[in-house]
């Protein structure tokens, strides 16, 4: 069984994907497996990869595998976490990268502790800007409880910090169905992910590494593009409401699961003349649903909380659906 597996999702990164492949031989070892998947690319990406999964092979152990269609980030990662067998398992995305040594220094310190899963923060690359980015949770190196970690509601916390690559995880996890992502996700595909990941994890603990780098801004990122996938976060937030309101711990839980949606909605709604016309006024309509979908009495406590920029685009658009209901 390999130490590690490394699971790198490709699409359409034929600039990025040499910089990301490149770190990957500075991080390699004969005991670690580098998992490339290539989700249907249309670019140069796939003859990249053949050509640095033959030369990774001189130096670790690799597996390469291609979609027949395109599936998005979330289905990518299944794939690979199908495909891995190691003890350990990390992701990285196929425009991001590593600093030289990083994987052995996450393997070590998730060996010493012996918890299931560690977390990290990460550096943030834009252009030439770099900017360390912190995991919310100030105590470090210390095995922790993930439930515990969900709350306060007001505050961020390490479900807010939803970066699956940020991080190293047990192979008990894959077991045990916790890292499979919600297939077919565009966006969001981190937030349920996380959220079970701490609802029924057994600990955790967070590290002082910064070994990833992120690149912020690139301009394929879905997070740069705005059309119809980006509304994958609603179906990725009712699931995060669904599964939480499950939970034995729903009344004390629920409370950040709903502020934390209505946060992600009023963010969308500030930003809404990014979105192609059609794809804005789909925004509006989804977003109106899911605050009608949400417990009402709990809706209005968050709203009561939250900065009066953002409660007040919230409660326009729940008169919205009272008026509309009204007329009907």
């Amino acid at each position: 069984m390999p130490k590690l597996s490394v699971i790198v999702p490709f699409y359409n990164v034929q600039q990025y994907a040499p910089d990301t492949l490149r770190s990957l031989r500075l991080n390699a070892r004969p005991d670690f497996e580098f998992v490339l998947v290539d989700d249907k690319s249309k670019d140069e990406t796939p003859a990249i990869l053949e050509r640095a999964a033959e030369e990774l092979s001189e130096v670790a152990l690799v597996r390469y595998v291609r979609h027949e269609e395109n599936g998005g980030l979330a289905t990518a990662r299944n794939t690979g976490l199908d495909a891995a067998s190691g003890e350990y398992l990390t992701f990285l995305d196929g425009d991001d990268w590593l600093a030289r040594g990083y994987l052995t220094e996450l393997v070590t310190a998730i060996e010493r502790l012996g918890c299931d899963f560690v977390r990290t923060d990460h550096v943030q690359a834009t252009g030439r800007a770099r900017t360390i980015v912190r995991h919310p949770l100030g105590r470090r190196e210390e095995v922790l409880g993930p439930r515990d970690a969900i709350l306060p509601v007001d505050r961020s916390t390490s479900v807010d910090y939803a970066y699956a690559w940020a991080g190293a995880y047990h192979r008990r996890l894959l077991d045990r169905g916790l890292l499979h992502f919600t297939h077919g996700l565009r966006t969001a595909e981190d937030r349920p992910w996380i959220w079970k990941l701490h609802r029924e994890a057994e600990s955790f603990a967070v590290l002082h590494l910064h070994g990833v780098f992120y690149r912020r801004g690139v301009a394929s990122s879905l997070t740069q593009i705005g059309d119809a996938r980006q509304l994958d976060f609603i179906r990725a937030f009712d699931q995060v409401i669904e599964e939480t309101a499950q939970d034995r711990d729903a009344d004390r839980l629920l409370p950040k699961a709903v502020r934390t949606y209505c946060a992600i909605i009023a963010h969308h709604l500030a930003e809404i003349d990014k979105f192609e016309p059609a794809v804005a006024k789909q925004l509006r309509t989804m977003s109106s649903a899911a605050i009608r979908r949400m417990p009402q009495e709990l809706l209005t406590d968050v709203l009561d909380t939250m900065d009066l920029r953002r409660s007040a685009k919230l409660r326009r658009l729940r008169r919205q659906i009272t008026s509309a209901k009204a007329a009907a």
